[in-house]
């Protein structure tokens, strides 16, 4: 049996020189110290937790969020169970239910410790729940890090380490609330086990790997199981790790066929707990995985994911471009720099000569290397893109990329050492170091300006709203005295924490128009103030409130599954919201417009609103409200990025300096008051506290 690290592993280069005899009065601890001095560095498992929690938390606090299907899809049902209220889509909607109540209700315990341990105010919960996800990511990341350092290599290892630690497409995905973000923690956890080479006496890898791969599709998202095919491919026809003579070959393929099938089998299981929770929250028999294989895959003609927008073949191209930058084609060049390398230099993975009773180490790094390659092939020839749906492979691109830096660096020692003929002197050079140091540093410079560009660029919506809750309304409570004023001087120490319950004496309606898709969340809007969507351009689907308007019966209550276990009173299961098994009529698979699902303008005392001054264009339906005057006030107005009037290089990047921003245009994302309406309220208020 040959040695299971060994076997796969990138051998340390070959420029460094055996080590001199040491003098007779130098001593082993010496002679330690001087080897470990030439090992490259690498944080150990809980140094590199402690690095990547300071980033992790960072985002966690100050990232965007940059897809409306996190919004909408869980952070509301998320807030429907933690609060009552919040906007449904159809896709919660019983009638289709392709979004997993069980995905949901992980969540729910680290918002409600919030208020427990915290203020218990709802934006910490939001808050709470984003570090929750981040301790995740920076758990399964350290994970990965380490089995790379002691599986394949310690310098990819340790370039691994800073392209997780500084990329932006980590910093987006590692604190989402996504089951794609879900499925990126599972399947990086599960490579840290599919690393190890696999072999007979290996079965913890196997299961390990299993259950972690299955539990990333099941509770998460189903298509991420493809990210294991290689995985899977290994298990059953590779011999890895394993010396297989070939009289014995049948038995031994059939010993791997078994094991795999019962890890399998064990974790088909997870299913159990995730189909009783969804069935119970939808009054049916709800296979959340299979409903969203059948919807996309499926669905016809009319229906599917392309309702909701095609893009070009180049898209994942791209978008990994601006989230990894150098990585990202640097990733894509791993199997062809294997492939360089099993020609120019292959001593480095270990390859003396080929054997027909083991596998070759260059076979299996190409498997640890594809599920990148398979996955961006997949979604690539899908018509229906976004970036989510590539947060599952994140970590691989970095993998992918820290394997090929690793590969050229070997190259680059050959060719010294060809032309020089000396491996002393190519131990020595600074070339191979400044060549690998350039990319990586190179690299996370980029990602850090990418960053600061989000930031500063787009991170209005979550300011603006954070401003009506710590600004506007407190002014109401003010002036209307039902806020407490303390006299100057008052210690910060002797101020209670401003209770903003009062505000719900106010029936304030928050709308939303054109700007409806950047809308982060009932999380990030005090309780008491109802948000509404008006009317705008787009002619697609709004969300409706969940337990409000219209509902009808389902086809499947007069069927036999009417009476089964999960058709009980909700309350009988402790489900605490029997309205998630109400199907309204508004909702539908189609994208079609619900008209009932808008508000009347004239009902709006607060408008969130993005108007560009240089580049204004306005409609019947999409007038520009934010310079009408007469009849909204500009409360709070942050820039926004105008991105179509902006200078492609320094919208995508963020430096100092008014050289560089004067290049880019911006607008003014606002909250807008509707000056009467408000007024009046506030009087009533007055009147009313006046009375008692």
């Amino acid at each position: 049996m040959a040695d299971n690290v060994q076997h796969i592993r990138l051998r340390r280069p070959d420029t460094e020189p055996k080590p001199k005899q040491p003098p007779r009065h130098t001593g082993i601890l010496q002679d330690q110290l001087r080897r470990a001095a030439r090992r490259p560095w690498n944080p150990s498992f809980s140094l590199a937790v402690r690095i990547l929690l300071l980033v992790r938390f960072t985002g966690a606090m100050y990232s965007n969020i940059d897809d409306c299907d996190e919004v909408f899809n869980f952070w509301e049902p998320l807030h429907f169970l933690d609060h009552g209220y919040g906007f449904q889509t159809w896709e919660v909607s019983p009638e289709y239910a392709i979004r997993s109540w069980a995905y949901i209700v992980l969540h729910i315990l680290p918002a409600k410790l919030s208020k427990v341990l915290l203020t218990g105010d709802k934006r910490a919960a939001f808050f709470a729940v984003r570090i929750s996800l981040a301790t995740v990511s920076v758990l399964a990341e350290a994970k990965f890090y380490r089995t790379v350092y002691e599986k394949i290599n310690e310098r990819v290892g340790r370039y691994l380490f800073f392209m997780l630690l500084f990329s932006a497409g980590m910093w987006n995905a590692s604190a989402a609330l996504l089951p794609s973000s879900f499925a990126m923690y599972m399947s990086t956890f599960a490579f840290s086990y599919a690393l190890a080479p696999s072999s007979a006496q290996n079965n913890r890898r196997t299961l390990a790997a299993t259950l972690l791969f299955a539990t990333g599709a099941i509770v998460g998202w189903p298509f991420a199981l493809a990210l294991s095919v290689p995985f899977v491919f290994e298990e059953l026809f590779i011999f890895s790790a394993d010396r297989v003579a070939p009289e014995i070959r049948t038995t031994w393929m059939l010993n791997r066929w078994k094991r795999l099938f019962s890890a399998g089998l064990t974790a088909s299981l997870i299913f159990i707990p995730v189909i009783a929770i969804d069935s119970i929250a939808y009054g049916k028999l709800a296979i959340v995985p299979w409903n969203i294989i059948k919807y996309n895959v499926f669905g016809g003609v009319d229906r599917g994911p392309d309702l909701y927008g095609t893009s070009p073949w180049n898209f994942y191209f791209l978008n990994l471009t601006l989230n990894f930058n150098v990585l990202a084609p640097i990733a894509l060049l791993s199997l062809p720099s294997l492939l360089v390398t099993y020609f120019v230099d292959r001593k480095r993975l270990g390859l003396i000569k080929p054997s027909v009773d083991q596998s070759s180490p260059f076979t299996v790094l190409a498997l640890r290397l594809a599920p990148f390659y398979l996955w961006t092939a997949i979604l690539t020839s899908q018509a229906h893109k976004e970036e989510r749906f590539m947060f599952p492979a994140y970590p691989l691109l970095c993998f992918n990329a820290a394997v090929t830096l690793y590969l050229m660096r070997g190259w680059l020692e050959t060719i010294f050492i060809s032309l020089t003929q000396s491996p002393y002197r190519a131990s020595q050079s600074t070339i191979f170091r400044t060549f690998t140091s350039s990319v990586v540093v190179a690299s996370a410079v980029l990602s850090v300006s990418r960053i600061l560009a989000q930031t500063f660029y787009y991170h209005s919506p979550l300011s603006v709203v954070y401003a009506f809750q710590t600004e506007e309304i407190p002014r109401l409570l003010n002036d209307t005295g039902l806020l407490p004023i303390y006299p100057p001087g008052t210690a910060e120490e002797d101020i209670p924490r401003i209770d903003l319950s009062p505000v719900k004496d106010f029936n304030l309606t928050m709308c939303v128009s054109k700007e409806w898709y950047r809308f982060p969340g009932h999380y990030l809007v005090p309780s008491g103030v109802r948000v509404d969507f008006v009317k705008s351009e787009f002619d697609g689907l709004l969300p409706g409130h969940f337990g409000e308007g219209e509902v009808k019966k389902a086809s499947w209550e007069n069927d036999m599954l009417a009476t089964a276990w999960w058709n009980k009173p909700a309350s009988w299961y402790g489900w605490s919201r029997p309205e998630t098994r109400n199907v309204p009529v508004g909702l539908n698979d189609l994208n079609r417009e619900q008209p009932s699902y808008y508000a009347s303008i004239e009902a709006c005392d607060y408008m969130l609103d993005l108007d560009f001054p240089k580049h204004p264009s306005s409609s019947t339906l999409e007038p520009r409200y934010a310079v009408d005057a007469t009849k909204w006030e500009r409360v709070f107005c942050t820039p926004f990025l105008d991105a179509g009037h902006s200078n492609l290089l320094t919208r995508t990047l963020w430096l100092p300096g008014e050289a560089w921003q004067s290049l880019n245009e911006f607008g003014d994302y606002c909250l807008l008051k509707n000056r009467d309406l408000v007024a009046k309220k506030e009087a009533v208020v007055r009147t009313h506290r006046s009375g008692v």
